[in-house]
């Protein structure tokens, strides 16, 4: 179900894709958006049929600009998710938790020339730092969207959230075939991506 390049089409479009592979979540799966694409609309639909936690995953230089460090970056009880901060654009924003609000949290902090006065903390954004070396490094969601957001010439940031199935429990890939069919989304595999980018897949 796989097509690398029809997903990296439709994140330089502005669409919605589903990232499979994570290797850190048992095999989670994952609605992605490029960041520079974000809407209100984009965020109401990874709410309702993702039901995850909506995450910014950022680069670690875009994490230093935007005064963003993680939460916990010793070894010591460590969850092994690069978690930063909650964010909230300082301004334009009411309650912060609603799809407009969240939208333009993310708008706000990859805008050009971006920086920590921009944001405030605690906030509805959960960033993501990923790891230096992308997906070469980990082979997880945040460090794909970045790597195939930045094949598809969208940026170095994207929006991920997390899907689970209607009983709460987390969703396969066979869990949403109505739903990718239904809404047309493009599938992305991790595998698929290092095949790309010419990194041999971990055993």
């Amino acid at each position: 179900m796989s097509d690398l390049q029809a997903a990296i089409d439709a994140l330089g479009k502005g669409e919605i894709i589903v990232i499979t592979g994570d290797r850190f979540r048992r095999g989670d799966i994952d609605f992605a958006i490029a960041a520079k694409h974000i809407t209100a609309d984009a965020i109401n639909f990874m709410a309702r049929h993702g039901r995850g936690l909506i995450c910014l995953s950022l680069t670690p230089a875009r994490a230093v600009k935007l005064g963003i460090s993680l939460i916990n970056p010793g070894s010591e009880r460590q969850s092994g998710r690069p978690f930063g901060r909650s964010i909230e654009a300082r301004a334009d924003v009411t309650t912060g938790i609603s799809a407009a609000d969240r939208a333009k949290t993310v708008e706000v902090a990859v805008a050009e020339g971006a920086n920590s006065d921009d944001l405030v903390s605690p906030g509805h954004v959960f960033p993501l730092i990923a790891s230096e070396g992308g997906t070469a490094e980990r082979l997880a969601a945040a460090e794909a969207s970045i790597d195939l957001c930045r094949l598809a010439g969208c940026g170095d940031a994207a929006v991920i959230c997390s899907i689970m199935r209607d009983d709460g429990e987390m969703a396969r890939l066979n869990d949403i075939g109505e739903l990718i069919e239904s809404h047309g989304l493009k599938v992305a595999d991790i595998d698929d991506l290092l095949q790309h980018l010419g990194i041999a897949p971990e055993a």
